[in-house]
């Protein structure tokens, strides 16, 4: 996780981000990021207190990321000690990559292959990390919904390195493309959560749904209404004692039916954490923050 300086509305990722809003004329900079602050600090105490293991990185006040707390996006941390790192959409986003936060896994944690596609960002091609691909790690597939910030070439790329399937798909929220796959996905042990609803073709449907069936994962199902509240914006982790935990916001959770509440937490402690600031000025959810590591 990274403890935020600048979070913001970032006026380089709205236009293809339906989730986001502009800050209102009453709520400052100042204001809006002393309120992520505490949202921030709220979250890493509720996650310490389940006894997760939780490694947090400080902001930079330069160069200015209004995204930063977002680390998911720009590095994933696989099993083998493989590290990768993606191409990002905006330029502002592409300044979140730190060589010392690498360098601490690196060094700190014994990471001993490193994956670079950031290269692409030079071809327009782009790859935003755990946002644009949802990992059946079990299964070594990948989940993708195709998006000016997923680009099947990047997909094809990670495939190869890390030897997953990739199941590509269409999704669109308020008239434009869905950007990020983990806004309406979200792949558990024995779940799935998805938004079917979206996803605008047919056979997509069909496609998906016969991966979930092999794979024998349980289908939960929300609505578009349930996915703008970020109830696809969730992650399973484990606490330092193996327990499983489902993370979400309390936007989220109070949007789930009691139904699908128990689906999710049949194997799962369910925690619930506010961050309304967070979503209403990022246009992400509690997922977003967390990058999660595997050795």
């Amino acid at each position: 996780m990274i403890r935020p300086k600048n979070f913001g509305s970032n006026p380089e990722t709205i236009s293809n981000n339906a989730f986001q809003n502009s800050p209102i004329s009453e709520a400052t900079a100042q204001d809006i990021q002393q309120k992520a602050l505490e949202e921030f600090d709220l979250a890493l105490r509720t996650l310490q207190a389940h006894d997760v293991n939780v490694i947090v990185f400080e902001d930079r006040d330069q160069p200015v990321c209004p995204d930063a707390i977002f680390p998911n996006n720009w590095i994933s941390l696989h099993g083998g000690k493989h590290l990768i790192t993606y191409p990002m959409y905006a330029p502002s986003r592409r300044a979140e990559r730190r060589n010392d936060i690498i360098e601490f896994f690196e060094k700190e944690h014994g990471f001993t292959k490193r994956y670079t596609f950031e290269y692409l960002e030079e071809e327009n091609q782009f790859c935003e990390g755990t946002g644009s691909i949802v990992l059946d790690r079990e299964n070594k597939i990948m989940y993708a919904c195709l998006s000016e910030r997923t680009d099947i070439r990047v997909l094809d790329k990670f495939a190869v390195v890390k030897g997953y399937r990739k199941i590509c798909f269409h999704a669109a929220y308020a008239n434009n493309a869905i950007y990020h796959t983990n806004v309406m996905m979200s792949m558990g042990d024995k779940y799935v959560v998805i938004c079917m609803d979206a996803i605008l073709e047919e056979s997509e449907k069909s496609m998906l749904l016969d991966s979930f069936k092999s794979t024998q994962k349980t289908v939960i199902d929300i609505s578009l209404e349930q996915m703008a509240n970020f109830c696809g914006n969730i992650l399973q982790i484990r606490s330092q004692l193996g327990e499983p935990i489902v993370v979400m916001s309390d936007s989220a959770y109070g949007k789930y039916d009691a139904k699908q509440l128990d689906m999710i937490g049949a194997n799962s402690k369910i925690l619930s954490i506010p961050i309304p600031t967070i979503e209403k000025y990022s246009g992400g959810s509690i997922r977003c923050m967390l990058a999660e590591v595997h050795f």
